[in-house]
């Protein structure tokens, strides 16, 4: 299994990080619906990823959003149950003739049905931990909630038009 993270994963992660905190920062919806952009970097690596080392990356990015953000651990526990949770729900999607590990999530290769069942099911999970435990209660439940399905939606649309401008069409070449 590979586990190693190429040049491109590590541009990505400070791409994503940098388009989260200043861009994204800024960009609310009415005051329910934020955009977490940087989850995509989860989102995007390769199938094969070990889980150690993704539960790892999960921390890292969640801990650098925290710090930056002065959350206090909420994105860093929030990232890493997305990036426990995520090859758990690879196992439930997987197609019939099983996944090429060294495929990285692309909605060109996977099908847009695979994708936003994935997308949207992990962004929802990690969307409900992060407004959960910023309320930590259920007063406004039903506001909580609304600001975990906007903001869902909004990140969901944002990650879709990102693969759709900046990933390929084709598989990447194997080795």
């Amino acid at each position: 299994m590979k586990s190693s993270l190429g040049l491109t994963n590590i541009l990505q992660f400070i791409l994503f990080v940098a388009l989260q905190i200043l861009l994204m920062d800024n960009l609310v919806l009415y005051g329910t619906g934020f955009c977490y952009i940087y989850v995509a970097f989860l989102l995007f690596l390769p199938l094969g990823i070990n889980r150690l080392l993704l539960l790892f990356l999960g921390f890292l990015l969640g801990f650098t959003i925290d710090v930056l953000y002065d959350t206090m651990g909420i994105h860093a526990a929030a990232s890493v149950l997305l990036a426990f949770l995520r090859p758990h729900i690879l196992n439930l999607l997987t197609p019939r003739d099983g996944y090429d590990i060294n495929d990285s999530v692309n909605i060109h290769v996977m099908g847009k049905g695979w994708f936003l069942t994935y997308t949207f099911i992990l962004l929802l999970i990690h969307h409900a931990a992060v407004f959960f435990l910023e309320k930590i209660s259920f007063d406004d439940l039903f506001y909580t909630l609304l600001k975990i399905v906007v903001s869902t939606l909004f990140t969901g649309v944002v990650v879709i038009i990102l693969q759709l401008l900046f990933f390929s069409p084709k598989r990447t070449s194997r080795i």
